[in-house]
């Protein structure tokens, strides 16, 4: 009759554990060896499920941007799109660089960018707690939110559009109030169209900040709280020494986003200035429409492009980097 003990071998000296063995009809084997099996045929089913996905994540963007990438580096116009493309080298980026305009976009970028996330992180965060208290007015402002979070942007800035037009509804309110005499340029001012485009960006980034915002306040234990209030803190000490620690991780994250989105912003701006008047509103992601699409000098766009897509990537992997280190802790 063959029977079956499990017998733990003694540690060598200076083991750290002992090894567990099975005997099984005479023959003596490390217990592991039943688990690599299980644990290759989980390893296969994990690498069948992801292939699919880097094959249609392939399809759809790594093609596409190989076709950008060699785009910016040939000559290809409405003249020269359906025949065999001349090479340009960098003669496309050189000329990007040497454009009069490019350091004015570069700085409409970088202040747009610094707009956006600025009003639209302390704006999302003042609204979460504004909606975290569960009175119905809270309720009120928390559904409010969720349905500009949800309006398209194209409608969005339709609206503002009209709102802020030379003849639009707040223009005709300040005129009718007596504070001024004509119409102000919001949209076609140069000095004040950036600035609008991106108030209206900033308004519509706050209800998805003020949402993630909430998710976090609302998991501080309500003993914290009670605990600060107890000890004699007023509501500024609270934000300020529960509330901003606590909120902290999700702030870094959406940081990232937020300029993520300013970033690229297209939309906005296409329906409310169309980045004018002159250039005063034009970003590196519009301005590469322009050049591809209206001036349809493909290559030079597709250059712009590529430059806008390489500051995107590297917030990427700082956002990548961040989520990482969040889950580890």
């Amino acid at each position: 009759m063959t029977t079956t003990s499990s017998t733990d071998a003694m540690p060598a000296e200076g083991s750290r554990s002992p090894v567990r063995t099975t005997r099984t009809g005479g023959s003596t084997r490390p217990s592991g060896v039943r688990r690599r099996p299980a644990a290759a045929r989980a390893a296969r089913r994990r690498l069948g499920l992801a292939v699919p996905a880097a094959a249609l994540l392939a399809a759809l963007a790594a093609w596409p941007l190989t076709q950008l990438g060699w785009m910016s580096l040939h000559d290809v116009s409405a003249a020269t799109l359906n025949s065999p493309w001349p090479f340009a080298g960098v003669d496309n980026y050189a000329a990007l660089f040497a454009s009069p305009e490019f350091a004015r976009v570069v700085a409409n970028t970088l202040a747009f960018v610094v707009i956006v996330t600025g009003l639209g992180m302390v704006g999302g965060f003042a609204v979460a707690i504004a909606v975290s208290s569960p009175t119905r007015g809270a309720s009120f402002l928390l559904g409010m939110m969720v349905f500009v979070w949800a309006l398209p942007p194209v409608v969005n800035g339709s609206i503002w559009k009209f709102l802020l037009g030379e003849h639009g509804l707040l223009n005709e309110a300040l005129k009718g109030s007596g504070a001024v005499s004509t119409g102000v340029g919001f949209l076609f001012d140069p000095a004040l169209a950036l600035w609008s485009v991106a108030l209206v960006n900033a308004w519509a980034v706050i209800p998805f900040n003020a949402l993630i915002f909430r998710a976090s306040l609302l998991s501080i234990d309500d003993s914290v709280l009670e605990a600060a209030e107890i000890d004699g803190a007023g509501p500024w000490q609270r934000i300020r020494h529960v509330l901003l620690p606590h909120a902290r991780p999700a702030a870094t994250v959406l940081t990232i986003l937020t300029v993520v989105y300013a970033f690229r912003s297209f939309d906005f701006i296409y329906v409310m200035t169309s980045g004018g008047p002159g250039t005063s509103s034009t970003t590196l992601p519009y301005l590469a429409y322009v050049e591809a699409f209206v001036t349809l000098d493909y290559g030079s766009g597709a250059a712009t492009a590529l430059l806008a897509l390489a500051v995107v990537l590297v917030l990427a992997l700082f956002y990548a980097r961040d989520v990482r280190r969040n889950e580890e802790v």
